[in-house]
């Protein structure tokens, strides 16, 4: 996939068939390993480099993939399991200050690893019409799973592209 896609907006696909989210189940799948691959080489000062000015740093990028998706696996699993819940938001930008996300980013990369095996179990195991059950997120309104899902491939990949557009940047 073209990083460079994901630094634009995104653009939701409508009616997605059942083989179009396994498609992007598959790219979701390959994510854990994309961020590690992205990141492995980069010393302290290189993980402290924004990716644009007043923007966040590597480390902060890490960081915040991780918790998002662990929100992003709450939201799917209480969409699953009750109707149309509302799903509160959380600030990002606020959480990216916090003095964990000055960490080394190890423990977030475990997390990832770790979180994705989990959502990857649970997205398997979903059928198509489970990605029609709805969530109303205090951000984004009511959403479709099927929508979250392409968010959610949209926000990691947007994310790397950025960290790619540093490594390009900085030709390290």
């Amino acid at each position: 996939m073209d990083s460079s896609l994901f630094l634009n907006e995104f653009i939701e696909h409508k009616n997605p068939s059942f083989e179009d989210i396994q498609v992007w189940i598959q790219e979701i799948e390959k994510t854990p390993l994309l961020i590690r691959n992205s990141v492995i080489d980069l010393n302290e000062e290189q993980l402290d480099t924004t990716y644009r000015l007043g923007g966040w740093t590597i480390r902060q990028i890490v960081h915040h993939i991780a918790d998002n998706n662990l929100n992003a696996y709450f939201r799917f699993k209480r969409t699953l399991t009750e109707e149309c819940p509302v799903i509160p938001s959380y600030n990002h930008d606020k959480w990216a200050e916090l003095i964990d996300y000055k960490e080394p980013i190890n423990n977030s990369l475990q997390l990832i690893d770790t979180i994705y095996f989990r959502f990857l179990v649970l997205l398997r195991s979903l059928e198509h019409s489970e990605y029609k059950r709805t969530m109303n997120s205090e951000y984004f309104g009511v959403m479709s799973l099927e929508k979250a899902l392409q968010r959610l491939l949209w926000h990691d990949r947007h994310h790397l592209a950025q960290i790619e557009l540093v490594r390009q940047k900085e030709k390290w």
